[in-house]
């Protein structure tokens, strides 16, 4: 009979557990409908106590303030609110490389109009006839120049060659008005041109500096341009289904258990996070060289072809042409007579225009330099503050606001209880979420929007790197696979080699009955069931009985 009491002790825990339990179930749950009326929701069927949690499908199941419908309505909340972060956390780079943009168009683009204005204002007093009879052909200059600074399929050095040809053209005829100049004769002359260089060194001089220039600038405002509108599209991507449950698990199934006060653990958040923005993280590496790939073309805009000096003096430069055509008009005459021959006189008397009009443009050739240096120097900073961007997501969203921090690890919601988070926290990409314990993540099927966002970044990478060498590529027709290497996926070529599809369905939909919480939602909550103290409570009975019958 020395068992008995033994036996006895245990029937008493298990009536105290029983009585314990029950007496959790009458715990207030003001606090919970309080937040719960905040978030904008009716107290309709909202308990005053708490219930039992066996209906749950994120929380745990325990006992609980929510019911299923407080728990769909939370996961709801928990998904826009997510969305809303995404949006105000891609704000800051958006502002970045938008208003970078418009300060940098802005102020090429009044380079290219104060020496247009500069060219009307100077060259009717200087040049007469030649001005008067040919301003279209400088207004065309200038559209063709913007409309190649706008990304206009234009090849700059075939439109720089065409108006010094049309330019010479035009001068040969007016300094020779006693000769019939015929087309076929202007032939002769053009073909001859480069040997004679009736313009001197400044037709090539400007075409190889304003090429370079206007490659640099262009590629540098589109890769802003692009940058942003990366951002932009990356922050609409939708959340998986699972990311949805985790994120509600994160924030809200604290207060379904009664633990208002309490916030998440740092590295549970950050597991959370990680899962959620894989395959955002995976534009890290493109996104890292197309910032430095700026950075690098931003170093062109000085030196020797400073964007100050060649685009904000083209109406001098051309002025300089003329002047040294003008100057040197009876050399080259004679030799345009001596190569094609003496064109017929003609009837048609001199107006004398061009000996009445021999003068200098008179042009204020001051840039400011400085400007564009304090722009630049902005930028380079403002551009390196971003460069991690991606990554660093995860940090960015799991804030102070989210979070109990880094001091308060054993008093922190770790997504079962209040405790110390024991699992280690997911390296960044899709890859690495392989054994995410938070987050249910497929690598095998990256997000189709962002891996052609991740293609476009490394078109205007190319564009760009080409552009610091002076080189313009059109990559329109870029056909490179977005799983090459470099991509920066993420994902092993073994691992995702078929992973692209024409269906622009990211991952096909899954449907759980009772979705799987990585193995520690469900039974980790099990003991706290009422029915499980009553089984204890059976069985204690049983073998008691069966003691006392010896």
């Amino acid at each position: 009979m020395h068992f008995f009491p033994w036996g006895f002790w245990l029937l008493c825990v298990a009536c105290s557990s029983a009585r314990g339990d029950s007496g959790s179930k009458a715990k207030s749950c003001t606090e919970v409908r309080q937040f719960y009326a905040t978030k904008g929701f009716s107290l309709h069927g909202v308990p005053q106590a708490e219930i039992s949690g066996e209906h749950l499908r994120i929380c745990p199941q325990g006992y609980t303030c929510c019911t299923s419908e407080m728990e769909e309505n939370f996961a709801k909340k928990s998904q826009s609110e997510f969305e809303d972060m995404m949006t105000e956390a891609s704000r800051s780079a958006q502002v970045t490389l938008t208003s970078q943009y418009k300060n940098f168009d802005g102020y090429f683009q009044d380079l290219l109009n104060k020496s247009e204005k500069a060219l009307y204002d100077t060259f009717p007093s200087a040049y007469g006839e030649l001005y008067s009879q040919n301003i279209k052909l400088f207004k065309d200059l200038y559209s063709e120049l913007r409309r190649y600074y706008r990304g206009s399929n234009i090849n700059l050095e075939e439109a720089l060659n065409e108006f010094w040809t049309r330019l010479l053209e035009r001068l040969f005829k007016l300094m020779n008005p006693q000769y019939h100049i015929t087309d076929e004769y202007l032939d002769c002359m053009v073909k001859h041109s480069e040997q004679h260089k009736p313009f001197g060194e400044v037709p090539r001089d400007l075409k190889l500096k304003a090429t370079r220039a206007f490659i640099a600038v262009r590629s540098y405002v589109q890769g802003l341009s692009v940058g942003s509108d990366v951002v932009k599209k990356v922050s609409q991507v939708s959340l998986s289904h699972e990311c949805t449950r985790a994120i509600m698990k994160l924030v809200y199934c604290p207060y379904c258990r009664g633990m208002a006060s309490v916030k998440p653990c740092n590295n549970y958040c950050h597991n959370v996070m990680k899962g959620c923005l894989a395959n955002q993280a995976d534009l890290d590496t493109e996104w890292r060289n197309l910032i430095d790939s700026m950075l690098l073309v931003a170093d062109r805009f000085d030196g020797p072809s400073n964007v100050d000096t060649v685009i904000g003096t083209i109406h001098t430069r051309i002025a300089e042409a003329i002047s040294n055509m003008q100057e040197n008009r009876e050399s080259i005459t004679a030799k345009v007579f001596q190569g094609c021959g003496n064109p017929k006189i003609s009837t048609k008397a001199s107006s004398g225009e061009d000996k009445k009009r021999r003068g200098k443009a008179v042009t204020d050739d001051k840039s400011s330099g400085l400007g564009l240096e304090k722009l630049v120097s902005d930028a380079k900073g403002k551009l390196r503050d971003i460069k991690d961007y991606w990554v660093a997501l995860p940090s960015t969203l799991c804030n102070e606001k989210i979070t109990s921090g880094s001091v308060n690890e054993d008093k922190c919601w770790n997504g079962m209880a209040k405790g110390r988070y024991l699992p280690e926290v997911m390296g960044d990409g899709l890859a690495n979420q392989i054994n995410n314990p938070e987050v249910e993540v497929d690598i095998t099927k990256p997000d189709m929007t962002i891996r052609q966002q991740i293609m476009q970044l490394k078109i205007m990478t190319n564009r760009l790197r080409n552009a610091y060498n002076g080189n313009d590529v059109d990559f329109q027709d870029a056909s490179d696979d977005i799983s090459g290497s470099g991509s920066g996926d993420g994902c092993p070529d073994e691992v995702c080699g078929k992973r692209l599809s024409k269906n622009p369905s990211t991952r096909q939909p899954e449907v759980h009955a009772i979705p799987n919480q990585s193995g520690r939602g469900v039974k980790g909550a099990s003991s706290k069931f009422l029915p499980s103290s009553f089984l204890i409570f059976l069985s204690v009975v049983v073998i008691a009985t069966q003691y006392l019958r010896r």
